[in-house]
This record gives structure tokens, C-alpha cells and sequence, in this order.
């Protein structure tokens, strides 16, 4: 009896125990393992002075909320379960642009509050990105009014060599790096343009080193671009598979396109899924292609680009596979505020067209149809006096 007593006491001690440590646990989440809060890494920025780009590194992906505030005019987000890296730094000032000041700082134990101080804006989008996770903020303000001149502006034309440094892109079966492939055709279509008088011309990257996707387009936007093409070499487990196609941004049910774009941003298909519900709820993909008819030029330009890189190239290769324009989420088109699109100039996977991708004539073709595609393109638009920038 004496033992069955004893051992009933030591049973109900460790159940109270147990209630005790959880009832611990749930009032007081200051408690539990650090681990479990996401870390706020670093915030990085690109502005000028009707745009701004800012990033928020993240451990992992977050949840937040966001507001706007004015007197004086400044954007404010809450990351919910975060906590500040000791080696962030927590506020700065920006000369120029319409960011002046970022400050960030532990809001409560649970949440980071990041605020951005700005001037006058007209609009800004806020969107999650995975791999690494990362919030990215677009800040749009009143673009500045263009003086009549009696000078024709040359046409700005960013040049995007997908991949790049550790990120060698899709490889071969011979050992072809994409990353060399489109470096090579964007500086061949550099050097084509820049010849014409008509362009000034940019490249994102002009050695082998990497660029994150989600400064790409910052740098065309800041550079306040009339183009922006990148450009990639595909791939596909199916040895068999090649042609040519070109993506606009958009979501799509299209399996391998989004298996195309999947591999493009470094992420999952799952991820993609996930990503495409979270922004469809924040309705930033159709707010990025209403902004001035970006989605209509894009379009053209894409027509423009496959028709002709599909011709020019079937003048001289055979049965040159047509796949046509295409739509899929791509990191690197998300957020640039002029036409763009992403050019897949051939299959690196498939050995033919890996062989021709290794050899210079191929390249510059495929440089020279993408510029004659340009020209095309701004032909067909309205002529219109500008005022270089």
C-alpha cells in the first residue's frame, strides 16, 4: 500500500511538472530556443529619384504587416516572430533618391519593426522571396517631367547575362557553363548596339561574378532603362528537348514553363506554388505589369525578339525549333518598371545545341537577331522627343 502510494505521488508530480513547463512554454514565448525566431540579417537598397529597391535578408521566409504613415511621409513593416542580427545595422541615411533614412529596431520581443523614411511616393509593392528568403520592397515616387529638346535621347537598353561567380547556371553534357554562354552573347550584343549611335547600353554584369536576382532590374530601374532583356541558355532532363523561347512575367499553369522559371529563381516548384498564392493575396503581380502598360510592351518586344531570333537563325540551322512566347514568374523581370523579358536563347542540355552554343558564330547571331529585334521594336513604338536623362 505504502509503495503504491509512492509511486501514485511520483506519477502525479511528473504530470504536474509536464502541465507546468507547458502552460511555461505558451505564456511566456520569450522562453523558448532563440533558434526559433527569425533572424533580420541585413538590409541592402538601390534608389534614385522616382524609385527605390530594398531588401530585407532574412534566415527565413516571414510573415509581416505593412503601413503607411505621412507628417512626414515614411513606410513602416512589422516582422512577425523576428529578431535583429547583432551585426545589422540598425539605422542609416541615404543621400538622394526618394529614400532618405531606414531604421529598424526590436519592436516588441517578437517582432522587428523596419521603417523607411521617403519622400513624396506614389505607390510601393512588398513581396516575399525565397532562396535566400528575403522581403523585397518597391517604392515607386512621381517620375520627373521630360523637357522638350531639340535632341533625339538615345534609347537605354540593360543587357542581363543570366547566373554568374558560384552560380554557373545549367551545364552541359561537354562541361558548357550557361554563365560563360550568356555573358559572351550579352557583351556581342553590347558592342552590336553601342555601334548604332542610337543606344547607350548596360550590362548587369560584365565578368564572372554573381549579381542577385533582385538586383538586376534595380539596376535598370535606377538607370531608368527603355529595355531590359536577360538572357539564358535552358535545360531540361529530357536530352531530347531544344528550340528557343521567350518569357514574359506572369503566373501560369503552364508545367514547364514554371518548371523552366522554378529552376531560373533557384527554387522549388512547391515554393513557387506557395509564392504565387502569398502575392496573388498582396496583388503585386498585377499592380507590376498595370504600371504604364508595362505587360502590352512587354509583349511586343517578346514577339519581336523570338520571331526574329527564330528566322535569322533558320536562315543558316535547320529546323530550328520555335516554343514560342511563354509566360512564367521570374524573379529577375519582377519589379522592373520598363518592358522586359527573359530571352532562353537554346537548350544547353541537349548535345546539338550545346555544341552550338560553344561556337562564337552562334552567339553572335543569336546577339545580332536580338538586336535586330530592338530595332524592330522601337520602329514600331510612336516616335516620341526626349530629353537624355
Amino acid at each position: 500500500m505504502r509503495q503504491e502510494l509512492f509511486l501514485n505521488l511520483i506519477t502525479n508530480t511528473k504530470r504536474i511538472l509536464k502541465y507546468t513547463l507547458l502552460a511555461v512554454l505558451i505564456f511566456s514565448p520569450t522562453l523558448l530556443p532563440a533558434s526559433t525566431k527569425i533572424v533580420v540579417k541585413d538590409i541592402r537598397y538601390w534608389s534614385s529619384s522616382d524609385y527605390t529597391r530594398v531588401v530585407i535578408d532574412l534566415s527565413d521566409t516571414v510573415k509581416f504587416s505593412k503601413n503607411r504613415l505621412s507628417n512626414p511621409e515614411r513606410l513602416y513593416f512589422d516582422l512577425i516572430n523576428t529578431t535583429i542580427s547583432k551585426d545589422l545595422k540598425t539605422s542609416f541615411s541615404v543621400e538622394g533618391g526618394i529614400l532618405k533614412n531606414v531604421r529598424s529596431g526590436q519592436f516588441n520581443s517578437d517582432t522587428v519593426r523596419v521603417v523607411l523614411d521617403v519622400r513624396e511616393i506614389v505607390d510601393f509593392n512588398v513581396s516575399v522571396l525565397d532562396n535566400p528568403p528575403r522581403l523585397v520592397i518597391d517604392i515607386f515616387g512621381k517620375e520627373e517631367a521630360k523637357k522638350q529638346d531639340t535632341m533625339i535621347a538615345k534609347k537605354r537598353v540593360v543587357i542581363d547575362p543570366g547566373h554568374g561567380g558560384h552560380d554557373p547556371g545549367a551545364i552541359g553534357l561537354k562541361g558548357l557553363y550557361e554563365k560563360d554562354v550568356v555573358l559572351d552573347i550579352a557583351l556581342k550584343l553590347k558592342i552590336i548596339l553601342m555601334k548604332k549611335k542610337t543606344y547607350e547600353v548596360f550590362t548587369t554584369r560584365k565578368t564572372d561574378v554573381f549579381i542577385p536576382l533582385e538586383e538586376r532590374n534595380a539596376i535598370a530601374n535606377k538607370k531608368k532603362a527603355d529595355l531590359f532583356i536577360s538572357i539564358h541558355a535552358n535545360a531540361s532532363p529530357t536530352r531530347k528537348v531544344k528550340g528557343i523561347e521567350t518569357y514574359l512575367l506572369n503566373w501560369t499553369d503552364d508545367e514547364e514553363a514554371n518548371k523552366v522559371a522554378a529552376r531560373e529563381n533557384a527554387i522549388s516548384l512547391e515554393k513557387m506554388k506557395e509564392m504565387k498564392q502569398q502575392m496573388d493575396d498582396l496583388g503585386v503581380i498585377m499592380n507590376d505589369l498595370e504600371r504604364q502598360n508595362k505587360r502590352d510592351e512587354s509583349i511586343k518586344l517578346a514577339h519581336h525578339i523570338q520571331n526574329s531570333m527564330v528566322s535569322n537563325l533558320n536562315n543558316v540551322y535547320k529546323n530550328v525549333s520555335d516554343l514560342g512566347v511563354k509566360w512564367a514568374f521570374f524573379y529577375v523581370l519582377f519589379g522592373a518598371k520598363m518592358p522586359s523579358v527573359l530571352v532562353e536563347v537554346s537548350f544547353i542540355s541537349n548535345p546539338e545545341e550545346e555544341k552550338l552554343l560553344s561556337k562564337d558564330f552562334y552567339r553572335l547571331q543569336i546577339a545580332e537577331s536580338i538586336a535586330d529585334a530592338i530595332d524592330k521594336y522601337f520602329i514600331s513604338i510612336p516616335t516620341v522627343q526626349k530629353v537624355s536623362y
